[in-house]
């Protein structure tokens, strides 16, 4: 299901902040219901249980960004230029919803519940086709060399991104970020501009 309705995507924001927050444990789906100002009963009917709201929240996450790269693939830019916005929307999407990559870190790692992400799998499968398309297109083109290892690319944007965040507070400090403002700055700015230099040279030169 990835069509959700307002109330529906309502429920899944809170639940998304409140499970960054108090953890999946630590959040009973009454303290949902409260904050979004509905009865329980609603969650249970839209989502059934509160493994199935945090599916639904990862699917809804997922999917969103896949339509942003569909848009992106029809573009009528370089297959480079493509890439670059490609990690630019990577580092936005995931540095604006820190919460469900938390959340979904510390579920899959820890193993505590047994979640179905069957579906999530699906989703991340089909945005990885999407990536496939532009490299192809690059290779097409001649611009891209033809040994890419394509699964491997989104590691690199995330792994660098989450690198960064979980040593918020040393990069601050050797850095001079010393708000949270330039911080945020940095890493929409800086940070990106060196993963799309270190993917573009892992794409277009030779080894």
């Amino acid at each position: 299901m990835t069509d959700f309705n307002e109330k529906q995507i309502e429920i899944l924001q809170v639940a998304e902040q409140l499970f960054a927050e108090k953890g999946f444990d630590g959040t009973s789906v009454r303290d949902i219901a409260k904050i979004a100002n509905i009865n329980v009963a609603m969650i249970s009917y839209y989502f059934g249980s509160k493994e199935k709201l945090l599916e639904a929240l990862v699917l809804y996450r997922i999917s969103s960004f896949k339509l942003e790269l569909e848009n992106l693939n029809q573009e009528n830019i370089s297959p480079i230029q493509k890439m670059e916005k490609l990690i630019e929307f990577y580092i936005k999407r995931i540095n604006k919803n820190k919460c469900i990559y938390q959340i979904l870190h510390f579920e899959i790692s820890s193993k505590k519940r047994d979640i179905d992400l069957a579906t999530f799998t699906k989703a991340k499968n089909e945005n990885l086709r999407l990536i496939e398309n532009i490299v192809k297109e690059g290779q097409q083109q001649g611009l891209f060399q033809k040994n890419i290892n394509v699964p491997l690319l989104p590691t690199i944007i995330m792994g660098s991104y989450l690198q960064f965040q979980m040593n918020a507070v040393y990069y601050k400090e050797l850095l001079g970020l010393h708000s949270e403002a330039a911080f945020e700055n940095y890493v929409l700015n800086d940070l990106t501009l060196h993963i799309q230099k270190t993917i573009k040279a892992l794409l277009v030169y030779e080894n």
